[in-house]
């Protein structure tokens, strides 16, 4: 399967340099915490649910088996559901 990202050697990037880009990233924009890969696949989440996106959307799109997994997303996003009852 081919990279979507290449380093500037054209190669592929390792778990390692990621890993270092984000959180080296997050340093540089002045976070006060550790900033890991994992966060934008929350981030992508918590967005998708907040525009009102499907659950099994969502879970498919994040590659979650279990819909369990991706209530968590949709439980934040209550403003949803503002005005359903009237």
């Amino acid at each position: 399967m081919p990279s979507t990202f290449l380093t500037e050697r054209g190669d592929q990037f390792t778990r390692f340099s990621i890993n270092y880009l984000v959180g080296i990233t997050g340093e540089r924009a002045g976070l006060a915490f550790h900033v890991h890969p994992h966060m934008l696949r929350h981030g992508c989440g918590y967005a998708l649910a907040n525009r009102g996106y499907d659950l099994r959307l969502i879970q498919d799109y994040l590659g979650h088996r279990d819909p369990k997994h991706t209530t968590r997303y949709t439980r934040t996003a209550a403003h949803r559901f503002a005005g359903l009852w009237e």
